[in-house]
């Protein structure tokens, strides 16, 4: 492996004409792209943990809202949504590493969402209600702007276009008490489950066969991620983050 020699540290006649010249008391260091390796380590996907988890704690969210559950179960349907908050957050951890910045951010937002939430019908804080719907009218926001960079990613999108009335629903019932509106976003929590639930399933069922099996709808670049070759995932490689010097 040939290597570039180093400039002379006062960057005498004899450096290469298209080097700068070093400043003084510095050395220009040689180019080290020929001696530069990038490590990657496969990991399994954990979008069906994340999605499965999406789909759980939006079953018990959903029942309480509808009164399949007395008020009585507010602090057990918390119980049972609080480990959400670990899990997505772990799965958006593991999305980092994998370099899907989309997925990270969606699931780590999520994970952030039953955290509040679990804490403020646990503690049974005052103005608790009202300040969740708040909250998810502000998670309507978000949920707003990532539907904008997520259609390539039609399963992720799937499950943001359903959340969004349902953040829109829970943040206005909270906003104004108004009973039909809690109902309405109780049926919209389980429309939300039966989305994401499908969507874990057939993330898994292509993960276990290497295949798709059901259709998921990807275009554009998340197509290509997984029906091209090793060439098209390691293009522009050098420029992602981890890999260049600042963020």
């Amino acid at each position: 492996m040939s290597t570039a020699s180093p400039v002379p540290a006062d960057g005498g006649d004899d450096a290469p004409a298209d080097r700068p010249a070093a400043p003084p008391g510095r050395r220009f260091e040689p180019d080290l792209r020929s001696m530069t390796r990038i490590n990657l380590r496969p990991i399994a996907s954990p979008m069906p943990l994340g999605f499965f988890t999406i789909a759980i704690a939006s079953v018990m969210t959903g029942c309480l809202q509808l009164g399949v559950f007395d008020e009585e179960a507010r602090a057990a349907v918390a119980f049972t949504v609080l480990p959400a908050f670990v899990l997505q957050l772990l799965v958006s951890f593991l999305s980092f590493g994998a370099r899907d910045v989309i997925a990270a951010t969606l699931m780590a937002v999520f994970a952030g969402s039953w955290l509040p939430y679990s804490l403020i019908m646990l503690s049974d804080a005052p103005e608790g209600l009202e300040v969740l719907g708040v909250f998810n009218l502000a998670l309507l926001c978000f949920g707003a702007l990532m539907t904008a960079v997520t259609r390539p990613k039609r399963a992720l999108w799937f499950v943001l276009a359903v959340s969004l009335p349902r953040w829109a629903a829970t943040g206005l019932a909270g906003v104004t008490g108004a009973e039909w509106l809690t109902r309405t976003s109780g049926a919209l929590g389980l429309a939300v489950a039966l989305v994401a639930m499908y969507t874990a399933f057939a993330l898994m069922l292509e993960d276990m066969r290497s295949e798709q099996v059901l259709p998921i709808g990807r275009s554009g670049p998340a197509h290509f991620a997984v029906e091209g070759d090793l060439s098209v995932q390691l293009r522009n490689l050098e420029r992602q983050a981890g890999v260049r010097r600042t963020l």
